[in-house]
């Protein structure tokens, strides 16, 4: 068990008779990731306690919710891709089809959503799922701006009494994420001062793709572009296998944030599980030159993250690319670590993966006499399956490992060091008001114009 310390958690298609113009005026709504449920439908005298979902999104991250989805009773799937969208009908035929994810969120009886869409579009889905009282797993990043995930966690916030919610961070399921949270809590490097996370993927674009051929007959382009500015057809961004074709578009800022929102949501996750901490108070980012069209490869931010009650306030790193923190020991090679994390102590270091970690007490005091590990039964229990974690809360307690409430501060504090590497200032930051405090063009960064007929509040 953890300590007082610890963090507190609470069939039929559209297709064919969707109009041109209707189609047009829907153009923005990008869609093709979500499981869809609705929290009304499964009270005590319900005559089945499986779920309704759709599944919006049914290419791509969305076959890692297949099996978990196949539990319950999926209604409803949407795609913009009409192939992928046949492919998912073929496992799932009772369901009803969509391709434009507004019309799918208002399929009747819905009891939740999972989010499998392009990264500009996850904001919206989950805000738009939460209106409409359904329970929401949305893959990672939550949204692609500050203010995208300062509404999406405000609305949460009404409704976590009722609803169950989860940003797509599954490798926090990974047991060593526990076992690293509890040598931090516990003082096995004394008391925290400062932690780190890294990756080292390094994809390098030019700007965005130059217009080439037109979109092929299964592909909605206009609903996969959404909210963003237009930007004309190219195939590229459709290439790569399920699991790499978000590395085709992802960096490009209209579409996404990059390595920040991608690995950056799981690597930084290893460290947040950590800290318990709340909104940062300042933000800074330094990197290669900035490219209007292209996210950085290589990157520094780093923020201020107010004290708790079991710790002082600490500073946090994140570095990819390349750039990398100071290694705590010369003989320790931290570049061997893909993507991994540190936390600096008063009598020590921890360095850890994903899936294992180093401890490297220093000083007089090396013994780690002052350490005691916790027994067998007092450490914190596996997670178990992530999806089925959200699953299981949307049927009872509503809690989850990364709720909107987590894993949003999270992805605020990353985006509010993207803002601070593009005004090249440090930036002073209300986290109650959402607004820097010393830069007024800042401000106009903490969020972006959407496409006309695409609203984030829907």
């Amino acid at each position: 068990m953890e300590t007082a310390k610890t963090r507190k958690q609470d069939g039929p298609t559209e297709m064919g008779t969707m109009h041109r113009r209707r189609f047009l005026k829907s153009a923005a709504a990008a869609g093709a990731g979500l499981i869809v449920l609705r929290s009304g439908a499964l009270g005590a005298g319900a005559p089945s306690k499986k779920l309704n979902i759709a599944m919006i999104g049914t290419w791509g991250r969305a076959g890692a919710h297949f099996r978990t989805a196949s539990k319950e009773n999926i209604v409803a799937l949407c795609d913009v891709d009409e192939n992928h969208l046949a492919s998912a009908a073929k496992k799932f035929p009772k369901a009803k089809t969509y391709v434009d994810w507004r019309n799918c969120l208002d399929h009747k009886g819905l009891d939740a959503v999972i989010c499998c869409t392009t990264d500009h579009t996850h904001a919206f889905i989950a805000n738009w799922s939460l209106n409409r009282g359904l329970h929401c797993f949305c893959e990672k990043p939550l949204g692609n701006t500050v203010e995208e995930a300062r509404v999406v966690r405000a609305n949460y916030l009404k409704n976590k009494n009722k609803l169950a919610t989860q940003v797509g961070m599954q490798r926090h399921a990974i047991e060593n994420f526990n076992r690293v949270r509890e040598l931090v809590l516990d003082g096995a490097i004394g008391e925290l001062s400062a932690a780190y996370a890294w990756g080292n993927r390094q994809l390098r674009r030019k700007g965005y793709l130059p217009a080439q051929g037109q979109p092929p007959s299964h592909l909605h382009y206009d609903l996969w572009i959404g909210p963003s500015p237009f930007h004309p057809y190219n195939p590229g961004y459709f290439t790569g296998g399920p699991g790499s074709n978000c590395l085709r578009w992802n960096m490009f800022w209209d579409f996404g944030s990059g390595q920040v929102g991608d690995m950056g949501s799981h690597t930084m996750d290893l460290a947040w599980n950590a800290l318990d901490a709340d909104l940062p108070t300042t933000a800074e980012g330094e990197g290669e030159k900035f490219n209007p069209d292209v996210t950085p490869v290589e990157l520094h931010m780093s923020w201020d993250i107010p004290a708790n009650d079991w710790r002082p306030g600490i500073r946090v790193h994140w570095y990819q690319g390349g750039p990398m923190p100071k290694s705590p020991k010369n003989y320790v090679d931290l570049k061997r670590i893909g993507h991994g994390a540190m936390f600096k102590g008063s009598k020590g270091f921890l360095v850890a993966d994903f899936n294992s970690r180093i401890l490297m007490p220093y000083g007089r005091q090396s013994d780690l006499t002052y350490y005691k590990p916790r027994t067998k039964d007092t450490v914190i229990p596996p997670l178990g399956h992530f999806q089925e974690e959200w699953t299981n809360a949307c049927k009872g307690n509503l809690k989850t490992s990364c709720d909107f409430d987590y894993g949003g501060k999270m992805i605020e504090m990353m985006l509010l060091g993207m803002v601070a590497y593009r005004i090249g200032k440090k930036l002073n930051y209300n986290g109650k008001t959402g607004r820097v405090t010393n830069n007024t063009k800042a401000n106009a960064l903490l969020s972006r114009k959407y496409r006309t007929g695409w609203t984030l509040n829907g």
